[in-house]
């Protein structure tokens, strides 16, 4: 189904507000992994403005879709993602990073509404999902579960076990998102420990799978938002990303993992960020 352009427009809207708010909170803390925070924001404006079933002033209701943040550095995109969509007031993102904030450098749920499961340690964050994809195909629960991983995290062994249970499981409720902007701290994922066909293993693994380009908001939106419904099998999702998207001096370039800008690249950046 082709989907409505005033729905890509709010997307686009926010995922801009998210940039420019998420690389502020870097600017301030002096601290974050902006980088990969810019290759997952289009992706996240997506799953919270165009497809995910939610109510934030009832951060538990029973029935909403599930999100879990494995790549969980990536805090820039999460929170402002969560702020957006009504979790907690715009304050709190200027304390981000501070001594005694809710908002840490990793998603914590003890603390933060909206947030389903700390993350942080990479590879764990799949496994988690599809536990809360066996219990709502066990409880027939309606809900969906959505996982967002980094493709360096692909390199950790967990994902691999998950991926079988989920496949053995047929769990058409889960959709594995997978950020692949092909950079990991410090180098290439190509040439830390090569990946390719990441296609082709999730399909031997029982997997239906999807390529599309990660910052192409109608494409995100055709394939997260159709009903896995009769699929009989999960989704993965490899969204082709690039590392620092929307900044000139941060696109591809492994050092914006965690590199943090000064006064004068931020001022630049908010120039292109429009």
């Amino acid at each position: 189904m082709t989907p409505k352009p005033e729905t890509v427009e709010l997307i686009r809207e926010k995922a801009l507000w998210m940039r420019r708010t998420a690389f502020g909170m870097v600017h301030k803390a002096q601290l974050g992994h902006p980088g990969g925070d810019f290759s997952a924001i289009d992706i996240l404006a997506t799953l919270y403005f165009g497809v995910m079933r939610y109510d934030s002033a009832r951060p538990q209701w029973e029935d909403r879709d599930r999100f879990v943040m494995s790549k969980g550095h990536a805090t820039g995109a999460l929170y402002t993602a969560l702020c957006a969509a009504g979790y907690f007031p715009e304050s709190w993102l200027q304390t981000y990073m501070q001594p005694r904030s809710m908002l840490n450098g990793h998603p914590n749920r003890n603390y933060l509404p909206g947030v389903e499961t700390n993350t942080g340690p990479l590879g764990h964050g799949f496994p988690v999902a599809t536990g809360i994809a066996i219990a709502g195909q066990l409880t027939g629960a309606e809900y969906r579960t959505f996982v967002l991983t980094g493709d360096g995290e692909q390199q950790e062994g967990s994902n691999w076990e998950a991926a079988m249970t989920a496949s053995f499981r047929k769990l058409e409720n889960l959709t594995l998102i997978i950020d692949r902007n092909r950079l990991q701290q410090g180098q290439s994922t190509e040439v830390t420990s090569g990946m390719d066909p990441m296609d082709d293993k999730y399909r031997a693994f029982g997997f239906e799978v999807a390529m599309v380009d990660g910052h192409d908001v109608g494409a995100l939106l055709e394939v997260l938002s159709a009903s896995p419904k009769g699929r009989g099998k999960p989704l993965c999702v490899i969204a082709n990303t690039v590392k620092g998207k929307g900044v000139s001096f941060m696109e591809n370039q492994a050092k914006w993992h965690h590199a943090v800008p000064d006064d004068a690249l931020y001022a630049q950046a908010m120039k292109e960020l429009v």
